[in-house]
Formats: structure tokens, C-alpha cells, sequence
């Protein structure tokens, strides 16, 4: 029995796939990738990225399928980027009749993932941004992007809007790269039903603590979405969870559990980039998930709290390290 629900990024499942399907030469449906999915022990959620993976597939056909696999739906990710109309920006876009299909876009998936019976839905804006000096007017590009966001939250102020944010990429600059912004978009548009996704890669090559963003989101907004993975702080490199950055994550896990978060942890992780079998390499996050929250419960809280409380970073060190490594405090 694990603590959380656990889904991982879907396009994932198309690796390697002559180990699932050894005869088949079609390229796999959305279906498909969720019953390879469902077979890595310990994950039990999915999150479905519209409408790429929807395609012509009904809200109830979804929940139906989706039953039948045992597989929870957490939430529909929108994704703008297979649309060229949205090159130039989807919430942002200079063309007033681009925005507004954007949103309208948006609203759809809204609608669709709550017939299906999701929980949330992820605004991931990376393609609202600029490339090059005086590309913008920055007050307007701001403004475009929080009147979006609101227009989405309010079309349904009863279901999870979550913004995902993230430095850059597509374009070399987000209008909402960094936990501080996406607080202030949310603040602005003033929806009680938004709230935050955070990815740990994004957060780590936008230099920021990830537990600190946390903490942050915990003081002004809410965590809906988790996205776990590993890198170098460069790039978003979708390594396997704690690979790079084991003491920051649980951190990270930490900051969360004081913060009462219980929601699905979504691995966000590109095992496709080095042909690891994504399978094996979900049930290792998982693993590595749970045993970060066994360690979490061996730190003695009290004396850790004095310790932080104090700035005394040896103390919090040896104490982390004793949990973490079985050594005597």
C-alpha cells in the first residue's frame, strides 16, 4: 500500500515497446500507453494531455476505459504546442482571435476532463513568452496572461485550475517562469479555484529550492499538482526520481507533508530519452518516493525544527544524514 497516488508522464510508455507489444508495428493509442501504464507496480493514477491524447476519445469513454484498467484519472494537462496557430503565444498572442481560441480551447478541456472525472486541470504556458528584446510590451503580455488564466478558472469556479510554471521552452523566456510570478498571476486573477503545479526539474534550472517554492505556495496559494523527477539545474532533464538531487527532495517531500499535502505525485520523468524501460523505471521512482517517506518519519521532528530554527546547519545536517544513512545521531 503506497501513501500517494502515483501516475507517470504517458508519452513515456511508447519506449521501447517491443517489450509490451513484440509483434506490433502500429504506433500505440492513448488506450494502449495507459494498460502498459497500469502494469508498474505502485502506480494506480494517469494524467492525459489534451487534446493530444484525447483526440476523438469521449469524456465517457475515457472514464469507462479508464475504470475497466483500475486506473485513476487525475487530471487532463493542456498542451498548445501541436497547434501553429499558437506559436506566437496562445494566451498571449498578439491576434486577439488567437487568445480567444486558446481559451476557448481551454474552457473545452475544462469541460471535458470534468465529464470524464478528473480532478484538475494543468495550464502548462510555456509557449507564452519572447525570444528576443523588444519583442513585447511586457504590462500588456502580463495582462493578456492573467486575463486568460481568469477567464478559464471562471468558466467553472467549482473545478482545480493549476498553473504549471517553467523558465523557458519553448520560448527563451516564460511570462511565468518562477513560483513568484505564478503567485502573482494567481493573486490577480483572483479565482479561488487556482492553484500550482510544481515541477521539481523546472524549479531547480530556475534557481530556486524546490522546498522554498513549496513553502511559498503553502503561504498564498495551494499545491495541486506534483511533478517529480531529477537534473543538473540546466535544463529539464526528466531524470529518475533523487538520481541527482536525493537530499533536496526529500526536502522537498518534507515541506509538503508539513504543508498537508495528499494529492497524486506525477513522475515526470524521460526515460525515452535514454531507451530505459519505462516500466521498470516507474517502479523505481515509486520506490525511491516511498522510502524518501520512510526516511522522512525516522527525522526526529523536534530537534530538527530547534535545529532550523536556530540556523544551526550542522545540527539539521547531521540529523538528515543520520536518517537518511542509518547512522547513530
Amino acid at each position: 500500500m503506497t501513501r500517494h497516488r502515483y501516475a507517470a508522464r504517458l508519452n513515456s510508455f511508447e519506449t521501447r515497446p517491443e517489450l509490451f507489444w513484440p509483434e506490433r508495428t502500429e504506433k500505440p493509442g492513448t488506450f494502449d500507453l495507459v494498460e502498459r501504464a497500469a502494469t508498474a507496480k505502485g502506480l494506480t493514477a494517469v494524467d492525459i494531455n489534451y487534446p493530444q491524447q484525447v483526440g476523438d476519445i469521449s469524456p465517457a469513454q475515457m472514464r469507462e476505459r479508464l475504470a475497466d484498467l483500475d486506473v485513476h484519472l487525475n487530471g487532463y494537462a493542456m498542451r498548445y504546442n501541436g497547434d501553429p496557430d499558437f506559436l506566437a503565444g496562445a494566451f498571449t498572442n498578439p491576434d486577439a482571435t488567437v487568445r480567444r481560441k486558446a481559451v476557448d480551447l481551454t474552457r473545452q478541456g475544462l469541460d471535458e476532463a470534468r465529464e470524464a472525472g478528473a480532478s484538475v486541470l494543468t495550464l502548462w504556458l510555456g509557449q507564452d513568452g519572447v525570444d528576443h528584446p523588444f519583442e513585447a510590451d511586457y504590462a500588456r503580455l502580463w495582462a493578456w496572461e492573467v486575463e486568460g488564466i481568469r477567464a478559464v478558472a471562471e468558466h467553472d469556479p467549482e473545478f482545480a485550475v493549476s498553473i504549471e510554471y517553467k523558465p523557458n521552452e519553448p520560448k527563451a523566456i516564460s511570462v511565468i517562469p518562477n513560483v513568484h510570478a505564478t503567485l502573482l498571476a494567481i493573486e490577480e486573477a483572483q479565482a479561488a479555484n487556482l492553484g500550482v503545479t510544481l515541477d521539481f526539474a523546472h524549479v531547480l534550472y530556475g534557481d530556486t529550492s524546490p522546498a522554498m517554492a513549496a513553502a511559498l505556495v503553502g503561504r498564498r496559494s495551494r499545491m495541486l499538482g506534483l511533478h517529480i523527477n531529477d537534473g543538473y539545474g540546466k535544463r529539464d532533464d526528466g531524470l529518475m526520481v533523487g538520481s541527482v538531487h536525493t537530499v533536496q527532495t526529500i526536502e522537498l517531500l518534507r515541506q509538503l507533508r508539513r504543508d498537508g499535502f495528499a494529492g497524486t505525485i506525477y513522475f515526470d520523468t524521460f526515460p525515452d530519452g535514454t531507451g530505459l524501460d519505462p516500466v521498470a523505471e516507474t517502479e523505481a521512482n515509486v520506490a525511491t518516493v516511498e522510502g524518501m517517506l520512510d526516511i522522512i518519519e525516522r527525522l526526529p521532528e523536534a530537534e530538527l525544527d530547534a535545529a532550523l530554527a536556530a540556523g544551526d546547519v550542522l545540527a539539521a545536517n547531521r540529523l538528515v544524514q543520520s536518517a537518511i544513512l542509518g547512522l547513530d545521531g
